[in-house]
C-alpha cells in the first residue's frame, strides 16, 4: 500500500479552499474510482488520465485506484483536476518521486495524448497561489495570463511528460518571465469631446468619477445619454495594480480566459433590461458571478433602467451599499466582490418625450407616476447624482465642431481629486462611513441651514443626508478646497432631482 499528497488549488475561485488530491492504491478488483462531490467532466477524467498516461508510455496500475477530491462535501467540476490526478497516480505507483509535489500548485486538462489543454480561471488561481506561497504548474496557453500576477511564480509546460521529466530532474521547467506585452499608457477609451453640449451633465459625470458616485441620467431619447455613459469609464482614475488583478481575476472566472489586451482597463458592463437577477448578481446551481462582478472597479451601465424588472433591480441595494454580494444555496454559499460604479439611464415618462421642446408628450400625470414608480425609493436614496438630461438645441446639434472639453483633462482633475481623498482617508468619499462622514464632511453654519431647509422640503432619509454631504465633499476636493461651504452643499443638493417628485 502506498499513498502519495498531491497539493493543487484546483478551483477556480477567490475564495476556493485548499483541495487535495489523494490516490491511493490497494489490492482489489482492478478499477478507477474518483470520490469527493465530482461533476460529469470530472468523472470523465479517469478516461483522460488512462489514456494520457498509456500515451506517455507509464505503468497503469493493475489494482484498484480511488481519487479522494478532498473536502467532500465541495461539489469538484472542470477539467483541472486531471494533471494533479495524473501526478498523484505516478507518485502513488513509485514512478515519479513525491518530494517536490507540495511545493507547487497544479491544474490542467489533458488531451488523450497527454498533451496540456487550457483551464478555466487560470488568473484567479495563480492570484490564491501567490498568497499560498506555493509555485503554479499551468498549461503553456494560460502562462501569459497567470504572468499578469507580479508575485507568482509560474510554470508552464505543454505535456504530462515535461512535468514528469522536471519533477524527476532531468529537464527542469523555468519559470515563466515572458509577461504579455503591456503598455503603460491609458487605454483607449471614446472621447467625452464627442458629445455635443451638456456641460451640466458632464460636470456632474466629473464628481461622479472623483468620488466613485452612482449616477442616474434622465432625459429624452436621442439626448446622449448612451453616449456619455460609454465615455465615463475613459475619465476615471488609472487602475492600480491590485484593482487590475480584482477586475482580470474576476473575468478569468467566469468567461474561462482574461484577454491580457485589456490588462488595466476599467470594465464597462451594461446588460440588456431583460437580463435575469442570477445574471446581474450571479448565481447558478453552482454560483458564479454576474454583472456587478464583473464590473469590478469599472462601469456597470443600465441603460432604460424603468424596463428592468423591479425585483431585478432590487438585488442591486445591497451590493450597491457593501460592495459584495452573497449567494446562498441549499448546499453551499459563494460570496463574490461587486465594488462597482452604477450608471444608469431611464426616459422622464412612458413615451419618452416629458420637457422635450417639441411638446408631443401627452402621458398624464398619473401614468408618469407609474412609470417611475417602477424605480423604488430606497434603490433611489442608494443613487447619489441624480440628473436630468435635456435635449439638444437644434443650432448646437448642427455645429460641425465640438467644443467640448476632452477626456484627458477631466481625468488629470479627477485624478487630482481621488489622490486627495486616497491621502486623506485612503478611500473615495463614496465609501465613507457614518464616522468617516462626521469627520471628514465637517462644514460650518450656513450649510447646517441649507441642509435643514432641503431636509424639510424634500423629505431626505438619513441615507440621503449622508450622500449629499459625501457628494459636496467631492465636490470641495476637485475644488481643492479643505472644508465644505454652502456653495458645495447647494451644488450636491440640485443633484437629487428625482427627491422632488
Amino acid at each position: 500500500m502506498s499513498l502519495a499528497v498531491l497539493y493543487s488549488r484546483a478551483l477556480a475561485g477567490m475564495q476556493a479552499p485548499l483541495v487535495t488530491v489523494e490516490t491511493h492504491i490497494a489490492n482489489g478488483l482492478p478499477s478507477f474510482t474518483i470520490v469527493g462531490l465530482p461533476e460529469t467532466e470530472v468523472k470523465e477524467s479517469k478516461d483522460r488520465v488512462r489514456a494520457a498516461l498509456q500515451t506517455a508510455h507509464f505503468k497503469i496500475p493493475a489494482q484498484r485506484i480511488t481519487v479522494n477530491l478532498a473536502p467532500a462535501d465541495l461539489p469538484k467540476e472542470s477539467g483541472r483536476f486531471d494533471l494533479p490526478i495524473a501526478l498523484g497516480i505516478l507518485a502513488a505507483s513509485g514512478q515519479i518521486p513525491d518530494d517536490k509535489l507540495d511545493r507547487y500548485e497544479w491544474a490542467g486538462e489533458l488531451a488523450l495524448t497527454g498533451e496540456l489543454r487550457p483551464i478555466h480561471g487560470a488568473l484567479a488561481m495563480t492570484y490564491h497561489a501567490a498568497q499560498s506561497g506555493r509555485s503554479f504548474v499551468l498549461p503553456q496557453y494560460n502562462a501569459a495570463e497567470a504572468a499578469l500576477v507580479k508575485r507568482a511564480h509560474v510554470y508552464a509546460a505543454q505535456s504530462l511528460l515535461q512535468i514528469c521529466a522536471h519533477l524527476t530532474g532531468s529537464t527542469p521547467l523555468t519559470v515563466y518571465n515572458d509577461p504579455p506585452n503591456i503598455s503603460d499608457n491609458i487605454p483607449d477609451y471614446p472621447d467625452m469631446s464627442e458629445v455635443k453640449g451638456q456641460a451640466k451633465v458632464k460636470r456632474a459625470l466629473e464628481i461622479a468619477a472623483a468620488g466613485n458616485h452612482s449616477v442616474l441620467m434622465i432625459g429624452p431619447p436621442g439626448t446622449g445619454k448612451s453616449m456619455l455613459a460609454a465615455r465615463f469609464p475613459g475619465i476615471l482614475p488609472p487602475m492600480t495594480e491590485d484593482e487590475a488583478l480584482e477586475s482580470a481575476a474576476l473575468q478569468s472566472l467566469s468567461q474561462g480566459s482574461f484577454d491580457t489586451a485589456n490588462w488595466k482597463r476599467r470594465p464597462y458592463r451594461a446588460p440588456h433590461h431583460t437580463a435575469s437577477g442570477v445574471a446581474l448578481v450571479g448565481g447558478g446551481s453552482h454560483p458564479r458571478p454576474g454583472e456587478i462582478s464583473l464590473a469590478m472597479h469599472g462601469v456597470l451601465f443600465l441603460d432604460e433602467l424603468a424596463e428592468f424588472d423591479r425585483k431585478v433591480l432590487e438585488v442591486l441595494r445591497e451590493p450597491l451599499e457593501s460592495g459584495k454580494i452573497t449567494i446562498s444555496r441549499a448546499a453551499r454559499q459563494a460570496e463574490f466582490p461587486a465594488r462597482f460604479q452604477l450608471i444608469a439611464a431611464m426616459n422622464p415618462c412612458p413615451c419618452g418625450y416629458l420637457g422635450h421642446h417639441s411638446g408631443k408628450c401627452h402621458c398624464t400625470p398619473d401614468q408618469i407616476a407609474r412609470y417611475r414608480g417602477k424605480i423604488s425609493g430606497p434603490l433611489l436614496d442608494r443613487i447619489d447624482l441624480q440628473i436630468e438630461v435635456p435635449a439638444i438645441p437644434q443650432e448646437e446639434l448642427m455645429r460641425q465642431q465640438t467644443i467640448g472639453e476632452k477626456s484627458d483633462v477631466i481625468r488629470h482633475r479627477v485624478k487630482q481629486s481621488r489622490k486627495r481623498q486616497l491621502m486623506r482617508q485612503n478611500k473615495a468619499n463614496s465609501q465613507l462611513n457614518v464616522k468617516e462622514i462626521d469627520r471628514y464632511c465637517a462644514h460650518d453654519k450656513s450649510c447646517e441651514a441649507l441642509l435643514n431647509q432641503a431636509i424639510n422640503r424634500l423629505n431626505l432619509s438619513a441615507r440621503a443626508y449622508h450622500r449629499i454631504l459625501k457628494l459636496a465633499r467631492t465636490i470641495a476636493d476637485l475644488s481643492d478646497a479643505e472644508t465644505i461651504s454652502s456653495q458645495h452643499i447647494a451644488e450636491a443638493i440640485q443633484y437629487r432631482r428625482m427627491d422632488r417628485h
